[in-house]
C-alpha cells in the first residue's frame, strides 16, 4: 500500500514577479496540477536538468526529511528560499512520519555526521553505527557503504526518497538493491520515490515511471524509456555506435 497518494502544486501562491524564476519555471513542472502516485515504487526519469531531482528534494523537504540525508539528523538543512516545496501539498492515507532521504552526492557529509555521533561519549560507536553495518561508512567502499545503508538503515514501514542510488553500485549490486526494495515493499509496507538513470532499477516490476522529458511530466512504460532503448541498442549494436562515435 502506498502512503503518499498525491502531490499537488499551488502555483497561485507564487508572486507574479517570480513566475519566470527557477525553480518555478521548470518546463516539465510548470502548470502541473498534481501527480498521483499509483504504485509503492515510483521512478523519476529524465535528462540532467529536467527537474526530477528538484521535485524529489521538494517532496523530501515537505516530508520534513533532512536533505543532506536521513530524517531526524541534526545536520542543518541548507537555507533555500527558492525551494519548490513552498508550493507543494501532500495528500497522505495514512499519514506516516518514518522514512529516509538519500542523496548520493551528499553521502560523504552524512557519513561525517554519523562519525561525529560515534565520537560523542553519550552515544558511542555501537549505537551510532548500529544502523550502518556496525562501522563507519567511511571505512567501507563507496558501493559497500550504499548497500550497508540500504540494508541496515531501511528497516520499517516508511517513505524512502532516493536520488540516484545507483551512483556507486555495480550492476550486480543494483540487482541486490532491487531485492532490498522488494523486501521492504512487501514485508515492511514501504513506499519509494526514486530518481534514477539506471535501466536496471527501472525494470522493477509494477513500478510507476514518470518521465521529465515531457512537458508536463507523464507516465511512461519501461520499454519506452530512453534509458532502456539506448542501453538495448548499444548492447545489440556496439559496432554501429562506435562507428558513429569514433569515425
Amino acid at each position: 500500500m502506498s502512503y503518499l497518494k498525491e502531490v499537488k502544486f499551488n502555483w497561485n501562491s507564487i508572486p507574479d514577479t517570480r513566475n519566470n524564476e527557477y525553480p518555478y519555471n521548470i518546463p516539465s513542472l510548470r502548470g502541473l496540477d498534481n501527480i498521483k502516485l499509483e504504485s509503492n515504487v515510483t521512478f523519476f526519469v529524465g535528462e540532467n536538468g529536467s527537474g526530477k531531482s528538484t521535485l524529489l528534494e521538494a517532496i523530501a523537504r515537505k516530508c520534513d526529511f533532512n536533505i543532506i540525508g536521513g530524517k531526524d539528523s541534526l545536520i542543518e538543512n541548507p537555507v533555500n528560499e527558492d525551494t519548490l516545496s513552498s508550493i507543494l501539498m501532500l495528500s497522505w492515507f495514512p499519514k506516516i512520519k518514518n522514512g529516509f532521504f538519500f542523496r548520493s552526492e551528499t553521502l560523504f557529509d552524512f557519513a561525517n555526521y554519523i562519525d561525529e555521533l560515534a565520537n560523542d561519549p553519550m552515544i558511542g560507536r555501537g549505537q551510532a553505527y548500529k544502523s550502518y553495518g556496525g562501522k563507519s561508512l567511511h571505512e567501507q567502499s563507496h558501493g559497500e557503504s550504499f548497500i550497508s545503508l540500504f540494508t541496515n538503515r531501511f528497516g520499517k514501514e516508511g517513505m524512502y526518497i532516493l536520488d540516484e542510488p545507483e551512483a556507486a553500485l555495480s550492476p550486480q549490486n543494483q540487482l541486490a538493491f532491487l531485492r532490498i526494495i522488494w523486501q521492504l515493499e512487501k514485508e515492511s509496507k514501504a513506499q519509494f520515490i526514486i530518481a534514477t538513470h539506471s535501466p536496471i532499477l527501472l525494470g522493477y516490476p509494477d513500478a510507476m515511471i514518470l518521465t521529465f522529458d515531457q512537458n508536463p511530466i507523464k507516465k511512461i512504460d519501461y520499454e519506452s524509456t530512453y534509458h532502456y532503448q539506448v542501453t538495448k541498442d548499444f548492447l545489440n549494436n556496439r559496432g554501429k555506435f562506435f562507428k558513429y562515435l569514433f569515425e
